[in-house]
């Protein structure tokens, strides 16, 4: 089966901050994890460049807009190899694929009778390239989310007539209850649906930075449209000569952030409906990372640095963090603290030692041969189902809870290491069998927990695994990485060798930018 996840494309207008790699981490933790399933996974990020927000960057840097874009998109593209990210596709607006294939898209859309000449008014938000409805502006006359002054704009502009889809939209609704989660994001959006809806600018006549329209070029289209248009249109180039859509289309997942759900859960299905093409499957919607109380935001000044996070600790503990700290769907503080005690806690200690102290009891007691000997039977029942119950919450994109299963499993082993005492069943007569099941439990539980992790923790995971005798770990889809093996006993090792701690006690904290 094929799988495909994206993230929201990211503006270009600075550069990228903890809040993008958020999105990134967790899109491509459900990306491995699909390819130790067997699916045939694409994965796309990218980077969204034209609009007012770009244009007024550029304006303020004494640069053009497309040098601005083209500096900023490759701080992007380097962010993702950084995070340990495997996205099959990185994805430009200004592409001239890309822009050729929005062109042909909204003609289409157009061409349906769904686009119409006429004169735009309302409170605008230049950060957001957003105009705001009455119930969205707060503090008198401010955007919710940059705590800016609104500015009132009037132009003429080609509509979009978003109102001749407000049937659809609610019936999509629906009949279709998982379309948007978690379920208070899908009441969110479906309460601006039945709020009325109103027909909306599909153009702008005042920007020149942006995709031109081809039946009138003194407009270009408004920034929004032709950057939700990208999960689409990547499919058409993404490999030279070939067109994946066929393939992937629909999406299985958008991962987006709350603030640009109302783009994403009404106005990208109903342009979708307008173009007569297949609608997205799922649309997740996360929260906030916060810092002082405020989402974490380039033009507010309060972002973690995940640069400087992962030259200290490595990109698989932020990684780790990010989703085990704040629980994903929800608003969640960071703080250096927090990440410290996390890191010490569960990483070093809880599963780093584990690891440590299992493999070296092995090679102390046993010379590195793992006995092959029945498990532990009260072991096995605890790890009972664990395998399901990962798949089943990853794919409903709920990765902390999925991240907790796992990890009752590591807490548990370190108890068993604890209740069973095997430095003492090696010192005394008569208990050679008890202490190779439970060297052989202990083993055979670690690698479940590991090929379980890795779509967390590839790095460490992958070398976790060498040390417990798989061979060398190419890719996702690497047989001892298969989800289908992650069961207690369906492929207990023979040999392990030593081990680096897998995560290291570090002096110096990460630093807030």
């Amino acid at each position: 089966m094929s799988f495909y996840i994206t993230t929201p494309i990211y503006y270009v207008n600075a550069a990228p901050h903890l809040g993008h790699a958020y999105t990134t981490i967790a899109a491509d933790v459900m990306a491995r994890h699909m390819r130790q399933r067997g699916e045939d996974v694409f994965f796309l990020t990218g980077t969204d460049e034209h609009g007012e927000p770009v244009a007024l960057a550029a304006e303020a840097a004494g640069v053009t807009p497309r040098e601005l874009a083209d500096k900023n998109a490759e701080r992007f593209k380097a962010l993702a190899p950084l995070l340990n990210a495997t996205n099959d596709f990185f994805i430009r607006t200004s592409d001239p694929e890309h822009v050729k294939a929005v062109q042909d898209v909204l003609t289409k859309v157009k061409d349906n009778g769904y686009v119409e000449l006429g004169t735009y008014q309302g409170w605008y938000c230049p950060r957001c390239a957003d105009f705001k409805s009455e119930q969205e502006i707060v503090d008198g006359n401010r955007c919710p989310i940059h705590l800016i002054e609104l500015t009132w704009e009037e132009e003429e502009n080609y509509f979009f007539k978003l109102s001749l889809l407000q049937e659809r939209l609610e019936q999509l609704y629906a009949d279709n209850p998982g379309f948007i989660t978690p379920s208070s994001r899908y009441n969110e959006a479906l309460s601006f649906i039945k709020g009325g809806l109103n027909d909306v600018s599909l153009t702008r006549g005042k920007l020149t930075w942006g995709v031109p329209v081809p039946w009138d070029e003194s407009h270009v289209f408004y920034v929004w449209f032709d950057a939700l248009l990208n999960y689409y249109t990547a499919l058409t180039y993404a490999r030279p000569g070939e067109d994946l859509r066929e393939e992937f289309w629909p999406a299985s997942y958008h991962l987006i952030a709350k603030d640009i759900l109302k783009f994403h859960c009404v106005f990208w299905p109903a342009l979708l409906m307008a173009a007569d093409l297949p609608l997205p499957e799922h649309v997740f919607v996360h929260g906030y990372l916060l810092m002082e109380g405020h989402k974490m935001s380039k033009s507010l000044g309060n972002v973690l640095d995940p640069f400087a996070v992962i030259e200290t600790y490595g990109a698989d503990a932020l990684r780790f963090y990010l989703l085990r700290d704040v629980s994903f769907g929800q608003d969640g503080a960071v703080s250096t603290a927090d990440f410290e005690k996390r890191y010490e806690s569960e990483l070093a200690n809880d599963f780093g030692n584990l690891a440590s102290r299992t493999i070296k009891m092995v090679l102390r007691y046993r010379d590195g041969a793992v006995p092959q000997v029945d498990l532990d039977p009260t072991v096995v029942a605890e790890f009972e189902g664990l395998n399901e119950r990962v798949c089943e919450l990853v794919g409903r994109a709920e990765l902390t809870p999925a991240l907790e299963e796992i990890w009752v499993r590591v807490r548990r082993l370190n108890a068993y290491v604890g209740d069973q005492e095997p430095w003492k069943m090696a010192k005394e007569e008569g208990r050679a069998a008890e202490l190779d099941q439970t060297l052989a439990t202990l083993v055979e539980g670690l690698r479940v927990l590991t090929v379980l992790l890795h779509a967390w923790i590839p790095d460490r995971a992958g070398i976790l695994l060498q040390a417990l005798g798989a061979p060398e770990i190419a890719g996702d889809t690497a047989p001892a990485l298969a989800i289908d093996g992650a069961r207690l006993g369906a492929a207990v090792p023979t040999q392990v060798a030593d081990l680096d701690p897998l995560f290291p006690k570090q002096q110096q904290p990460p630093k807030a930018a």
